[in-house]
């Protein structure tokens, strides 16, 4: 009364095809971590950048981004001004004032 199912050896496509599916599995959960890694990596660690030591904000503002270029630097202040400041020499070359455009 032994009425369990005799499993039969699959054929030799299906095997390949198991095999393939298995490595693509591996390949895209392996893919998947080093994304993730990749990203805790390079991100931020949140801490605000600092300005360099030769801003001299003009008095009472205070600054709330900075941006860097080649040979220059920007500072966006909390009064809707941005500061562009020489690199080299820390003086201040242009001021650009932040207007709201019509929004609709």
């Amino acid at each position: 009364m032994d009425e369990t199912p005799q499993t039969e050896d699959l054929p030799p496509n299906l095997k390949i095809l198991r095999v393939l599916v298995t490595v693509l599995m591996v390949t895209m959960i392996a893919g998947f971590l080093v994304i993730v890694v990749l990203f805790v990596i390079r991100m931020p660690g949140g801490a605000p950048t600092a300005l360099p030591d030769t801003v001299a904000l003009p008095e009472g503002t205070r600054a709330s981004a900075v941006t860097y270029g080649p040979g220059w630097y920007a500072v966006v202040t909390e009064d809707q001004r941005i500061l562009i400041y020489d690199a080299e020499t820390g003086a201040l070359t242009q001021t650009v004032e932040i207007t709201a455009g019509d929004t609709p």
